[in-house]
C-alpha cells in the first residue's frame, strides 16, 4: 500500500469513529441519537437538594421527582420546576448515591455497595419504620449508578471503581431480582475499549456515576462525573455512542432518568458557586 492509500484509509477509519461520537447539528449543538444536548430545560434544586445524586421516576411518571443526596438520609419528592420538597426519612447520615423504584419498593444505593430496601407506599410518611438493609450483596468497591426495571422486577447495579475491575479495561455490572427477597440473576461489563476507539484515551479509566434505561429504544445510558462522558450502549451493552459533556453544563453528573415519554433527565451536584440542577433533555425524532 503507497503512501496516499494509506492517509486515505487512515481518515476513513477516523470518520467512521467520530460518526459514533457526539455529532453537531444545523444549529451547531452536539447531539447523540434523539436528543439535543445543548439547551436543556433546567431546574435549579432548593438548599437541601444542593448535592443532589440520584433521581428516578416511578413508573416513568414525570409528575413527581424522587430524589437522594450524598449525607442525608431521606427520599425527596419534587415537582418539576417548584422548589418546595416534602421527603421521607430512611436513615442516617451516609454516603446515598443513588435511588430507583420497582415492584413497589424502594431501593437505595450506598456507595459501599449496600442497599437500603422499604415499601414505595412509605415514601409519603416522614419517617419511614419498615427497612431492609441489605449487605453484601455486591463484590467489594464504590458504586454509583443503578437502575430498576419495572418490567422484570431486576435492579442494574454499575461498579464505579471495584477490586475485581481495571476500569481501564472494562467495568462490571450486576443484576439482581428485587421481590421479598433480593438475589442476583446475572452479571454485565461495560468494554472500556469501545468507548476508548471514540473518545481517544479515558482519563482514569471508565468511572460510571449513574445509569438508566431509555424506554423507547431499550437502549442504556451511562453517565461520569469523572470522565464528564455520557456514554449509550444497546441491550447487548455494546457501545453505540459516546458524548463528551461540557464542563459549563454539567458541573458534576450524578443521576440520571428517562420518563415514559423518553425525556431524559440528568442531576448535577452544585457547589460554593453553584446551585444543585436537573437538566431535562426533551426526545425527539430524527
Amino acid at each position: 500500500m503507497n503512501f496516499f492509500a494509506c492517509q486515505l484509509l487512515i481518515g476513513i477509519v477516523v470518520l467512521t469513529m467520530a460518526g459514533f461520537g457526539c455529532k453537531v447539528s444545523a444549529k451547531d449543538e452536539q447531539t447523540v441519537k434523539n436528543y439535543r444536548m445543548g439547551k436543556p430545560e433546567k431546574f435549579y434544586m432548593p438548599e437541601s437538594l444542593l448535592e443532589i445524586s440520584g433521581i428516578t421516576f416511578n413508573k416513568g411518571e414525570n409528575d413527581t421527582i424522587y430524589a437522594v443526596q450524598d449525607e442525608q438520609g431521606r427520599l425527596f419528592r419534587l415537582a418539576w420546576g417548584v422548589k418546595k420538597q416534602v421527603n421521607a426519612k430512611f436513615g442516617k447520615q451516609g454516603d446515598y448515591e443513588d435511588v430507583a423504584i420497582v415492584n413497589e419498593k424502594v431501593v437505595i444505593l450506598k456507595s459501599n455497595g449496600s442497599l437500603i430496601i422499604f415499601p414505595f407506599s412509605d415514601a409519603i410518611y416522614e419517617e419511614v419504620d419498615s427497612i431492609r438493609d441489605w449487605k453484601l450483596l455486591l463484590p467489594e468497591g464504590e458504586y454509583e449508578g443503578m437502575y430498576g426495571d419495572e418490567a422484570s422486577k431486576s435492579l442494574y447495579v454499575i461498579c464505579k471503581n471495584c477490586v475485581g475491575d481495571n476500569s481501564k479495561n472494562s467495568v462490571s455490572g450486576y443484576i439482581y431480582h428485587v421481590g421479598d427477597s433480593v438475589y442476583q440473576t446475572g452479571t454485565f461489563k461495560i468494554d472500556v475499549n469501545e468507548i476508548k476507539s471514540i473518545t481517544g484515551k479515558v482519563k482514569r479509566g471508565f468511572r460510571p456515576s449513574a445509569m438508566a434505561k431509555n424506554p423507547i429504544t431499550s437502549d442504556w445510558y451511562f453517565v461520569s462525573a469523572v470522565n464528564k462522558l455520557l456514554v449509550v450502549t444497546d441491550s447487548s451493552w455494546k457501545i453505540r455512542e459516546t458524548c463528551l459533556l461540557s464542563t459549563n453544563m454539567f458541573n458534576q453528573p450524578e443521576g440520571l432518568a428517562f420518563d415514559k415519554e423518553g425525556n431524559m433527565y440528568i442531576s448535577n451536584e452544585g457547589d460554593d458557586l453553584s446551585q444543585g440542577i436537573i437538566l431535562k433533555f426533551k426526545r425527539y425524532d430524527k
